[in-house]
């Protein structure tokens, strides 16, 4: 049966087996005297299982039990009670006591131990000692697990020291970041721990703060460690802690150990080190800001002045705390007090202040409502003077600006800077240089009258550094000079300008300012003349870049009209190709040439004339164009003795003739009269030239000056070759055609014709009939030798570049005439034979000795005899006509031109080698084989070559000839 009855000191469990009418074992219990002497709140059980569940519901201050119980004993029951609560305070009242049972039960952990015969005395005392060691225990071990969560911390690194300041314990913080254990530092001097090897202020600093919280001082650091970021990292993370060394006492107040507090103060130093920093940074801002900070009670009394006030006031801030009132500084009536006190703040008030100078600034001020101290208003006054300076400038520099857009050549714009350049600059000196590519020197283009009367008129500078203008020309810089006297160069030194300026205008020249005063360029000034110049440099720029466009279209208009020509005078020049590719005979191509050339309106009338040497005058041979033309070839002296008229100058001169106007020296030429009064006005005569040979010239005359430009000039230059080209192959087809031929024999008297070299060269006489074999770089001959070995020959030409190879055919050492023979000679270009037939004309026969060589030739009846004789002239150095006669055709047809024809080159070759090397002579020279071999050929290739030559040979002979067989 339990029974509660509350009390106010405590709550006491007791335990009363059941069956008992007491309250306790020995028999009824007094409850007077626990009511009377403890005034306790009873709980009573009749069993240990019971006490333990009641234990379990209500929180207790103490149980009572005796040691015999239903279910237990009273030892049993303590040492259940201790395993759930180590401070639950138990009194143990046995009924009848021992010593045993006594030493037993405090072995146990009783609280306290009253036998029966001593409750009436002693149980009141021992429940109250009980109560108050359990509230004890229940406190020291509250207070233990407080000093726990405030060791283990882990924002904190903690160590329990001895007085000595060997470590007894670490947390689990400070062990992790030594990377230790507790039984590595356990018993260490804390100095020496890893913690404090690195810390700038030195392990002096700890071992100190030790000594003095052994001494019973409590001790602050803050020490800094330096701790690696990275393994192998040069960088480190500097660290800052805060270290608390407080000694702890016992009992008796001497000092029984130390507890260590580190906890990182890194962040709140930094923010420390952030706050002193912004602090410093905002007292020197606010020192020396240009804008000032004023404050004012009601009565516009200072209460506040910024340090800074200097700036613009020129007065220190106890010189404005001595004016008394804004009043005084800026002036009455700034601002309407009761829109201030509508809005809170008025910006942008803009007025006018004095300092202490006597300067007068534009100033813009802030007014707001503050409670600072004793301050209620705030003012902020910004000096704007420079930038209302500057917007004054750039309004006079943009209406400048707006004239520039239209001036039109650089005097103009110059005019215009010069002009306006006071009211931009307040300045009243100005003036420009424009820089002259042609003479290279900076020309006075502009001054104004300040200039004039300050310093006079300017005068012209040479673009190099010997003058202030022309150094800064040269290298692009502007020059300022507080006094211009002290320029390292002046121009003159007894002018009265004092400040100058002087600002580069691109290529263009240069800007000069000046004035009166010293240092009359502040920053402002200077910039400001900066953009004058660049805006003047821009328009320079503007009349620059149209001035080339107009120069760009009048010579893209000038190349069209070129081009038209052009196009008009290449579409003349292909029907001139055309006809000349049809035309037969020489008389068609200078007819069709005459005609295409008129056929442009540009050109009034052609004609074609070639020299007569005998008569010594141009001879007309085909003309076209105007009627006027003819009048005009029949009145002027076409004498080459004369050499006046353009067409009988370029036939003189084999030289393209160009008359530009022939208005131009009138009077010295009677040609230019006749020309005149035939509209001819410019006239272009070219020779028909066609390799070093002239066929005569082609002029060409137009009605109006300077008709023949470069490019017309360089095209009929190239007709007239074209024309020579052509006529020289129609002479070649009508050689071919003709059986009447002029023979002309010459002796050459030039040691650089190879036939000459070699027979000097060997003391032998040289020959060959004429017949020529050509290849892709050359040509080959069978030359016939007397007199000489032919292997002398080969030994001789091996030595001349004109000879690509040499080979003995027949003779030489294993001939069986030593003295005489026949060699191929290999001869690369340009060769005699294929320079001659380029003309018409045919090499017949070359014969050279050691004296003289001589050279015939064949001149077709077509082509002109004296031209011929020119074309062996123009080849050699010294040449002499020994005879000139009439050879004819013994055919109706060239037979050996036929074979030729017909014949391949391969078939050529070996014919010729089998010819002169004594294959068809009787007996054989040379067999077939040993022809072959020469061939580097097969034997019957040679055969079958041989036979194809015999059949169309015979083929011709007497078929085609129709030769008749003789009789038998």
């Amino acid at each position: 049966m339990v029974s509660v009855r509350t009390v106010d000191d405590a709550r006491l469990l007791v335990v009363t087996p059941d069956g008992d009418g007491g309250l306790l074992e020995a028999g009824p219990p007094r409850p007077s005297v626990l009511e009377r002497d403890s005034g306790a709140e009873l709980h009573t059980v009749s069993s240990a299982g019971a006490a333990l569940e009641a234990l379990e519901a209500h929180p207790i201050d103490c149980l009572l039990t005796p040691q015999r119980l239903p279910d237990a004993s009273g030892l049993d029951l303590l040492e259940r009670v201790r395993k759930r609560d180590p401070d639950c305070p138990v009194v143990l009242t046995p009924a009848a006591g021992d010593e045993g049972l006594a030493s037993d039960a405090i072995a146990a952990g009783v609280t306290e131990y009253v036998p029966a015969d001593r409750r009436d005395s002693d149980l009141v005392p021992a429940l109250e000692r009980a109560i108050d060691t359990g509230r004890g225990q229940r406190e020291q071990r509250a207070q233990s697990r407080q000093f726990s969560a405030i060791f283990d911390d882990p924002e904190t690194y903690s160590w329990v020291l001895d007085p000595d300041g060997r470590v007894r314990r670490a947390n689990k913080s400070a062990l992790e970041a030594a990377v230790a254990t507790g039984a590595d530092v356990r018993g260490r001097p804390f100095a020496d721990l890893p913690w404090w090897c690195d810390i700038e202020e030195g392990r002096d600093v700890i071992e100190t703060a030790i000594d003095r919280a052994a001494a019973g001082e409590l001790v602050h650091r803050e020490v800094t460690r330096a701790r690696a970021t990275d393994e192998g990292s040069d960088g480190a993370d500097s660290r800052t802690l805060e270290v608390t060394i407080r000694p702890v006492r016992d009992e008796s107040g001497t000092v029984a150990s130390l507890l260590v507090r580190a906890i990182d103060v890194t962040e709140r130093v930094q923010l420390e080190r952030d706050l002193r920093e912004s602090e410093e940074l905002h007292r020197v801002t606010l020192n020396n800001m240009t804008d000032t900070v004023l404050i004012t009670n009601d009565a516009g009394e200072f209460t506040y002045v910024c340090p800074n006030v200097h700036f613009i006031f020129g007065y220190t801030d106890a010189e404005i705390h001595e004016m008394g009132t804004i009043d005084e500084l800026l002036g009455s009536n700034l601002f309407d007090r009761e829109a201030l006190a509508d809005e809170g703040v008025l910006t942008n008030i803009e007025c006018t202040a004095t300092d202490r100078a006597g300067g007068e600034h534009t100033l813009l001020v802030n007014v707001r409502e503050v409670s600072i101290q004793d301050g209620t208003t705030l003012y902020s006054c910004r000096d704007v003077t420079k930038r209302k300076h500057r917007e004054e400038a750039l309004t006079a520099l943009h209406r400048t600006t707006r004239q520039l857009l239209y001036a039109e050549t650089d005097r103009e714009i110059a005019d215009i800077v010069v002009e306006d350049a006071p009211d931009i600059l307040d300045l009243e000196a100005s003036g420009v240089f424009l820089f002259d590519t042609d003479e290279n020197v900076l020309r006075p283009a502009a001054a104004s009258p300040g200039l004039k009367r300050l310093h006079g008129p300017l005068s012209e500078q040479r673009a190099t550094a010997d003058s202030i203008a022309g150094g800064v020309f040269v290298e692009g810089q502007s020059r300022f000079f507080e006094d211009i006297h002290d320029a390292d160069v002046l121009s003159d030194p007894t002018t009265d300008i004092r400040s100058g300026g002087f600002v580069p205008l691109g290529d263009h020249g240069v800007f000069v300012v000046g004035s009166s005063t010293a240092d009359a360029f502040d920053d402002v000034a200077r910039e400001l003349t900066d953009l004058v110049a660049t805006t003047a440099e821009a328009a320079l720029d503007r009349v620059e870049r149209e001035r080339t466009l107009r120069e760009r279209d009048r010579e893209l208009k000038r190349r069209n009209r070129e081009l038209t020509r052009l196009n008009q005078i290449n579409e003349i020049i292909r029907e001139i190709d055309a006809a000349l590719v049809q035309a037969e005979t020489r008389e068609e191509i200078e007819a069709a040439v005459c005609e295409r050339l008129t056929s442009d309106e540009r050109f009034s009338f052609a004609w074609i004339g070639a020299a007569d040497v005998t008569d010594e005058r141009l001879v007309p041979s085909a003309h076209d164009g105007t009627g006027r033309g003819q009048d005009y070839l029949d009145s002027v002296s076409l004498s080459l003795a004369d050499g006046r008229e353009p067409a009988v100058r370029t036939a003189a001169t084999r030289e393209v003739t160009v008359v530009s106007n022939v208005a131009k020296g009138l009077r010295d030429e009677p040609w230019r009269s006749d020309a005149l009064s035939r509209e001819y006005q410019s006239i272009t005569s070219v020779p028909l030239a066609y390799d070093e040979f002239t066929y005569g010239v082609v002029t060409v005359y137009a009605d109006e000056p300077d008709a023949f430009d470069e490019v017309t000039r360089t095209v009929l230059a190239e007709l007239g070759e074209t024309i020579a080209s052509a006529i020289a192959a129609v002479e070649r087809k009508q050689a071919l055609l003709t059986d009447s031929r002029t023979r002309l024999e010459f002796d050459v008297f030039d040691d650089s014709f190879v036939f000459s070299r070699l027979a000097r060269a060997t003391g032998c006489i040289l020959s060959f009939d004429g017949g020529v074999r050509l290849h892709e770089d050359g040509a080959a001959v069978f030359a016939t030798v007397e007199n000489a070995d032919p292997d002398a020959i080969v030994d001789a030409a091996a030595e001349l570049i004109a000879v690509e190879r040499a080979q003995v055919i027949s003779g030489g050492e294993n001939g069986e005439d030593g003295g005489s023979g026949t060699v191929l000679l290999e001869l690369s270009s340009p060769f005699l034979a294929l320079q001659l037939a380029d003309h018409g004309v045919v090499l017949h026969s070359v014969e050279a000795t050691p004296d003289r060589t001589r050279i015939v030739v064949d001149v077709p009846r077509t082509v002109d005899a004296r031209a011929s004789i020119d074309v062996v002239s123009i080849a050699f150095s010294d040449v002499d006509l020994q005879a000139k006669r009439s050879v004819d055709r013994t055919t109706a047809r060239d037979l050996r031109a036929e074979l030729l024809e017909r014949l391949t080159d391969r078939q050529l070759e070996v014919v010729q080698l089998a010819y002169y090397g004594g294959y068809f002579e009787s007996p054989r020279a040379r067999s077939g084989e040993d022809v072959a071999e020469k061939l580097e050929i097969s034997p019957a290739a040679f055969y079958r070559h041989i036979r194809t030559v015999q059949r169309k040979l015979f083929t011709i002979l007497f078929e085609e000839l129709d030769i008749p067989a003789r009789p038998a």
